[in-house]
């Protein structure tokens, strides 16, 4: 599986951004679609996480601020980020896991938020 991301930026806190991740090569592998993100000098961490139905769950720090959604038809997931804030600055990364339990990376796109 091959993941291409896009959408990071810097924005302002309080400012929006959105992240789409679209997958390639053996799709019909492909089992929950996330994000995880890692800050400088910060272990890489979950953000949010979408199961072939549907069904997302999210870190403590992004509830209610952050959607995580996903197309399985193209298939894409995507993260709708609204009340940024400079903690939310990072390094995000699309992951796919798949049925066999493997996981799959993207590069990473930056996401700076300036306070």
């Amino acid at each position: 599986v091959q993941l291409q991301a896009s959408g990071g930026g810097l924005v302002q806190a309080g400012g929006s951004l959105r992240l789409s991740c679209s997958a390639s090569g053996s799709i019909f592998s492909i089992n929950t679609m996330g994000w995880y993100r890692q800050a400088p000098g910060k272990q890489r961490e979950l953000v949010a996480k979408v199961t072939r139905g549907g069904s997302a769950t999210y870190a403590d720090s992004v509830k209610g601020r952050f959607t995580a959604s996903r197309d399985n038809g193209k298939p894409t997931v995507y993260l709708q980020m609204t009340s940024l804030k400079p903690e939310d600055t990072a390094v995000y990364y699309c992951n796919v896991l798949a049925i066999d339990s493997r996981n799959y990376w993207g590069k990473g796109t930056l996401v700076t938020v300036s306070s």
